[in-house]
């Protein structure tokens, strides 16, 4: 029988105990695999390949899912102006879905018989792996390690050093998951329910304190250009990330539920996620109909709800998106955008859809497609549920 296993491989403490345990312990080829949604740079991925093959893995591969990614989830996200809580763009729960369909789809083409991951029992993401190995490959058998054994760092310290691995596992004072769609930053502080993060956690540090005007350009939907320069969607976030972190926008600390039913807390930094939401968002206002904007926001906080709750595989997602996908058919148009230190400001738009260029009357002035006595009527009978209450009821 074969003993192929694939790990989900991060280059941290917790997988790389997974690597030595599974290889030397119960005798697995541990090919490991790591899965770029837009926090790897070559020297980093580089960096996991030494480490792995040093630690008794069979092979390591970094699969490139960033467009991947940006097509399968963050469009949607876009799409349906998604703050979780109202205030979480949902970096990293967006990026496991995707990494967890990338890992268990290169399981099933090597032919292995099991996979791994180094969560533990006490966060999301061994729902989200879980759920995403068990539909797509319930003939594979899912192995944890740190979560089955209720390990401490200590404890897997000790088992490396043990087996002559003397690398440096000094724990960061904050942990770090940048990704194309914004960075979490976790720390003592977000440990507690009173404490702000310092300045000096968050990776992006101020820069430039001059204000700069900045155009975006959607089309039906998508940021297809940046300063009037066209690119791809990815390309355009990117290249606004750039500009945008140097101001350090986009910080804040996000407070929800998690899978498991208790409240986390963690900090984030999505300068260009939280200025592409705004800004989308107010493009919509001027083009899309009261109804539309309605639903939309009632469906939006659902896909971002069942995504982060790693239900991502469930076929209502695909009807989410067939609606939040048809509702961007007239969602073009430029949006004019300040940047400032640690804040920005959406201008104004201009669009060929702007149902404010409509010739029938402007807000608050004359109007010019009914009469006063159209008017009075109109109110008149839109009273009459109010006023039939009023009259049962007292």
């Amino acid at each position: 029988m074969s003993k192929k296993l694939v790990l989900a491989y991060s280059g941290g403490l917790d997988t790389s105990y997974c690597v030595k345990y599974l290889s030397k312990e119960h005798g697995f080829e541990v090919h490991a695999v790591s899965v770029n949604t837009g926090g790897f740079s070559a020297e980093e991925i580089a960096q996991n390949k030494e480490r792995a093959l040093q630690l008794g893995a069979a092979s390591y591969i970094n699969i490139d899912a960033i467009d991947a990614f940006y097509q399968k989830v963050v469009k949607y996200l876009i799409f349906g102006n998604v703050l979780k809580n109202n205030t979480y763009p949902l970096s990293v729960s967006a990026e496991r879905i995707v990494q967890a369909i990338e890992i268990i789809n290169y399981a099933k083409k090597l032919g292995a018989t099991a996979i791994a991951h180094g969560s533990t029992g006490a966060g999301n993401d061994q729902v989200r792996f879980d759920l995403i190995f068990q539909v797509i490959a319930p003939e594979i058998k899912i192995i944890t390690p740190i979560r089955d054994q209720q390990l401490s760092r200590e404890a897997e310290i000790e088992y490396l050093k043990q087996e002559g691995v003397h690398m440096s596992w000094e724990k960061a004072k904050y942990s770090i998951n940048q990704g194309l769609w914004g960075t979490s930053v976790g720390g003592s502080e977000t440990l507690t329910s009173h404490q702000s993060l310092p300045e000096e956690a968050y990776p992006s540090q101020l820069e430039e304190k001059t204000p700069i005007a900045v155009k975006l350009t959607f089309t039906k939907g998508e940021l297809t250009a940046v300063n009037d320069e066209q690119n791809t969607p990815v390309a355009n976030i990117e290249k606004l990330q750039s500009i945008a972190s140097k101001y350090a926008i986009g910080r804040d600390i996000h407070v929800g539920d998690t899978i498991i039913g208790i409240k986390g807390r963690v900090g984030f930094e999505a300068a260009a996620p939280m200025i592409i939401i705004k800004s989308h968002h107010t493009l919509e206002k001027h083009v899309l109909t009261k109804w539309q904007q309605h639903h939309k926001e009632q469906l939006g906080n659902w896909y971002g709800m069942l995504l982060h709750e790693g239900q991502y595989l469930d076929a209502v997602m695909r009807n989410f998106e067939t609606f939040l996908e048809d509702t961007q058919k007239n969602v073009s148009g430029d949006v004019l955008v300040t940047l400032y230190p640690y804040r920005f400001t959406i201008d104004g738009i201009r669009s060929q859809h702007d149902l404010m260029n409509a010739s029938f009357g402007s807000y608050g002035e004359m109007n010019k497609g009914w009469t006063a006595d159209d008017a009075k009527g109109f109110i008149k009978i839109t009273a009459n549920q109010n006023k039939i209450y009023q009259s049962v009821n007292n």
